[in-house]
């Protein structure tokens, strides 16, 4: 979350025209998802990809798994700037709208995306939410 939050801050601190909002979270979307996909991979699923074509089928599979959760995100987010029309609650809006989308993501990726085909992995190293 923080890195999706900072890069959209970044991209508004140096592009305040009209697009910037459009942009700094199509930017922060992207940072997000390339962080979050390692992270989770890594230190959520415990997960090793059999090779660089498996682990790009991965990624391809995570990110269609990441569409609806952020357009929930970006509903949120946006809805919060329209309704509230300040920077400090757009942010709050991205926040609560990205809890949201990770939570239900968390339940998509173990399901479909970071399945464990190896029978002699430890079930004891998931995290349950």
């Amino acid at each position: 979350m923080a890195s999706n939050l900072a890069a959209q801050a970044l991209v508004m601190y140096f592009d305040n025209n009209s697009h910037a909002m459009l942009l700094s979270m199509l930017v922060g979307t992207g940072v997000g998802l390339v962080t979050k996909y390692t992270l989770d991979k890594r230190y959520i699923f415990i997960f090793k990809a059999e090779n660089l074509a498996h682990d790009g089928r991965l990624f391809l599979l995570y990110s269609v798994m990441g569409i609806v959760t952020t357009a929930l995100f970006w509903i949120i987010e946006y809805g919060f700037h329209w309704i509230f029309a300040t920077e400090l609650m757009r942010y709050i809006g991205g926040a609560i709208g990205l809890i949201m989308g990770y939570l239900i993501k968390y339940r998509l990726d173990k399901q479909f995306v970071f399945v464990n085909k190896n029978p002699n992995v430890s079930k004891s190293t998931e995290v349950l939410i």
